[in-house]
């Protein structure tokens, strides 16, 4: 079977993490994607960490070893004139611009979809920005919308101490969500005739995400406040050390109750009392501190066997490492090893979305223009000298 976005084109003009993730994603599923990069250092994520002696690999940034694979590298100035009439030309022959700058600066560099689509109506763009188009440009890192979404305010162990989440889920969910608008709006294309433009607020995601946390504020007029890794209802349902890390359980069904109770001989909370959620909401730190005591004298390996035969809702709190390491992990995919360009192999993340008939494949992150003279010779039918040409001019 052919790759799920095989002959869609994507112009790929994005930096550092919520743009990129998402066109590394499309180009996983078999999109063409070219990464438009200026001439000289490249985008700004080829220099992250390229010359850490612990996370680059042989001069080479692990950002850009892992979020720039299976895309093709096209060097092009678009602050010069010339640059900027030959990106109009690709544009005619592809499907969608995807951006992740400042809200404004498209605009300011005559690459906007009002600009764009009178090069070609068809043409699907996408911005991804901190506040939405129109918005002020300020600074919009993950850490700034993880807090302002509201997320922070509810992840870590007391309202005094707001903690972000450990992976950048505003940079990351902007990214999934682009996705989701890119094939709506290719859809709405292929119905209707012509393109649209795809407004990605990286605030409006992390609002998104609060779902019914949202709804229940709205409703009670309650601010929910940060319980560590309890949660607002269900109980036990927290992390435990044992004698070698940390396990998971989760009581999420009153059924799982008395397996539990079986599991751990918890013959102290055999009152009834204990079978509903309002009694043991009621005891939530006696019930906790009996199991972390149960627990603290065996390895997580015991106890997740003996929890599992009970049926008890539990996992591991995994280190990277040892995420990266679990058999399922692994027989799923998701640790792909990629030869570079060095020779060096690396290994990352495989992509999440799995088709009974497609064959995932990976190719490693291009160096800085590797396919400039393809494309433009491809697409735009340039020669040699005409190659040259810009070349000399510092346009490619």
């Amino acid at each position: 079977m052919s790759a799920p976005l095989k002959n869609i084109r994507v112009l790929d003009l994005t930096h550092m993490l919520a743009g990129p993730y998402a066109s590394m994603l499309i180009a996983d599923l078999g999109a063409e994607v070219v990464k438009v990069e200026p001439p000289g250092k490249g985008e700004i994520t080829r220099g992250l960490y390229k010359d850490h002696p612990d996370y680059s690999l042989d001069g080479v940034s692990p950002y850009h070893i892992t979020l720039a694979r299976n895309k093709k590298s096209l060097a092009l100035d678009l602050k010069q004139e010339k640059g900027k009439q030959i990106f109009y030309e690709l544009v005619k022959k592809f499907d969608v611009v995807l951006d992740n700058f400042s809200s404004g600066v498209t605009e300011r560099l005559g690459i906007d979809f009002d600009t764009l689509k009178k090069h070609n109506s068809k043409i699907i763009t996408c911005s991804i920005s901190g506040f939405g188009k129109g918005e002020a440009d300020r600074p919009a890192y993950d850490q700034i919308l993880q807090a302002y979404g509201g997320g922070m305010s509810i992840t870590g162990e007391d309202e005094n101490h707001p903690v972000r989440a450990g992976i950048p889920i505003a940079d990351l969910s902007s990214g999934m969500f682009s996705i989701i608008g890119i094939l709506s709006a290719l859809q709405k294309r292929d119905r209707d005739g012509v393109g649209d433009h795809v407004d990605i607020s990286m605030l409006d995601c992390q609002v998104s995400l609060l779902t019914y946390m949202a709804t229940m504020n709205k409703i009670s007029g309650i601010d929910p406040k940060p319980i560590g890794n309890q949660h607002f209802l269900h109980v036990p349902y927290n992390s435990y050390k044992t004698s070698d890390g940390f396990i998971i359980i989760a009581v999420v069904h009153e059924d799982f109750w008395p397996n539990l109770i079986n599991a751990l001989d918890l013959i102290e909370f055999k009152d009834d009392k204990y079978k509903t959620v309002q009694g043991r909401l009621a005891e939530r730190d006696s019930i906790d501190q009996v199991i972390s005591e149960k627990l603290k004298d065996k390895p997580s390996a015991y106890w997740l066997d003996l929890l599992a035969k009970h049926r008890v809702p539990s996992g591991p709190i995994n280190s990277v490492r040892d995420a990266l390491e679990d058999p399922l992990v692994k027989k799923r995919n998701m640790v792909v090893e990629l030869e570079q360009p060095s020779g060096s192999t690396a290994e990352m993340p495989g992509n999440p979305i799995k088709f009974d008939n497609f064959e995932e494949s990976y190719s490693p992150a291009p160096e800085l223009g590797q396919h400039t003279e393809e494309i433009l010779q491809e697409y735009l039918g340039l020669d040699s000298s005409e190659l040259q040409t810009l070349k000399e001019e510092k346009i490619i």
